[in-house]
């Protein structure tokens, strides 16, 4: 019941919460997992991590580097789709700063706006279900719920996880320190790596992302160790979890264990990790803070694909395919050109951009135009290429943030680029593409 532990009590990552019920009957294979939506298609599993330090003692907040004020809210919020057929997971993260309408415990609309994670901390477990519900238009059929110690157990019971990155890692206020690499991490280590928010890019995005590949990196390892191979060994992870991990009225051990054998049977590949589309990324409210407002057609058609049991990977709705992509935000990145025109259609295309053309040489180097810029700007280096088809890159050790663009005898064509935050951090991928051995960069 190890890969129960992980898809369900890891994906509330923060390593927050869980509390499960799924159906009785274990399916066989091709068979429909526990727990059919009732009105739908495949279960829902609503997975809550509790940004709560309730019960800690001093020492416990030091050693796992909570020691904040903990605001009884949701600080994780995943939805796990099982299709119907049992040949599929997917798993959508809703980031807690989320803008919507609350709705109470019967499912009626409040007429009250907040960050979904306010639920929880107004009407616990019942509210955040039905607010999730009105949100989405799914049925939540189950969901999970545990504590920071929980999740440090669960991680710990599974022989650690593996996470990765292609370079350091420090976050003080969660207390990571990692270095380049790929790692085989204990419990709270895994728990700093997942809390952090103050990593590559800041904000709650990349974090879930992050918890996203952790998950599907623990569900691959223990897949190679066979960790579901004997029902046995299911039934004794399923044994440990409920030491660490607290279930509802209506779960058993026995749903953990049939559960667990449906989710066994998925290889990464079946499985889906998607991020809600954002349109807004810090939509300001008057008592509220910064919020996130979702996409709502991107959003619309994300749930229009889990009620009707389809894939989300591949679904241009929710994610349309861009012209040019890109993974950094060219208002971000700084460039000097030595030539007129080549500025003016960067700047068109949002870079920050000083024409230098005065200060250019009479006589222009042969050939393609030459990007220099600092080492360790590999990744905005990128996004300045893609828009300079051609253009040589060079990495000049010493050099400043800026970036400077040499132009050539060769004519250049400034091309339009596309930068998505939805693409970089939470567009549909499935989990052999998401894990450390699905990409050479991780972070």
């Amino acid at each position: 019941m190890r890969r129960l532990t992980v898809a369900l009590t890891l994906l509330a990552t923060l390593a927050s919460g869980t509390f499960l019920s799924t159906a009785r009957a274990v399916p066989a294979e091709g068979e429909p997992p526990p727990g059919r939506a009732a009105g739908g298609r495949g279960t829902n599993v609503l997975v809550l991590g509790i940004d709560s330090r309730a019960g800690l003692s001093a020492a416990e907040k030091r050693r796992l580097h909570v020691g904040g004020k903990g605001c009884n809210c949701t600080d994780v919020m995943m939805l796990l789709h099982l299709s119907e057929d049992g040949r599929r997971a997917s798993v959508v993260s809703l980031p807690r700063d989320s803008y919507v309408e609350y709705a109470d415990a019967t499912g009626a609309a409040t007429g009250r706006m907040g960050k979904i994670n306010g639920a929880y901390a107004i009407g616990g477990g019942p509210m955040t279900v039905k607010t999730v519900e009105k949100a989405t238009g799914l049925h939540i059929d189950h969901y999970l719920e545990t504590g920071f110690t929980g999740f440090e157990q669960a991680v710990d019971g599974l022989g650690g996880a593996t996470v990765c990155t292609d370079r350091p890692l420090q976050d003080e206020n969660s207390g990571l320190d990692i270095t380049a690499g790929v790692h085989l991490t204990n419990g709270n280590n895994t728990l700093r790596y997942v809390r952090a928010r103050h990593v590559g890019r800041p904000g709650d995005l990349g974090r879930v992302r992050r918890q996203q590949r952790m998950v599907t990196d623990l569900l691959t390892r223990l897949t190679a160790e066979g960790a579901l191979s004997d029902p046995l060994r299911t039934a004794r992870t399923a044994r440990d979890l409920l030491k660490s991990v607290r279930a509802g009225a209506g779960t058993d051990f026995l749903d953990l264990v049939r559960i667990g054998v449906t989710l066994g049977r998925l290889g990464a590949e079946r499985t889906e990790f998607a991020t809600v589309p954002i349109r807004l990324f810090d939509n300001r409210v008057p008592g509220v803070g910064s919020t996130l407002v979702w996409h709502e057609a991107r959003s619309a058609a994300l749930w229009d694909a889990l009620a009707a049991d389809r894939p989300i990977t591949g679904d241009t709705r929710i994610q349309p395919v861009p012209n040019t992509p890109v993974t950094t935000n060219p208002a971000g990145i700084a460039v000097r050109v030595d030539d007129a025109s080549v500025a003016a259609a960067l700047r068109r295309e949002n870079f920050e951009v000083t024409d230098t053309s005065a200060a250019a040489p009479l006589v222009r180097p042969e050939g393609p135009p030459v990007i220099r810029f600092a080492p360790g700007q590999e990744e905005n280096a990128a996004t300045l290429a893609a828009a300079l088809p051609g253009a040589r890159l060079e990495a000049v050790p010493g050099h400043g943030a800026d970036f400077d663009v040499t132009v050539g005898t060769q004519r250049v064509e400034v091309r339009a680029v596309t930068y998505d935050r939805n693409v970089a951090d939470g567009a549909p991928v499935t989990g052999d593409r998401l894990g450390c051995a699905g990409s050479a960069g991780r972070s």
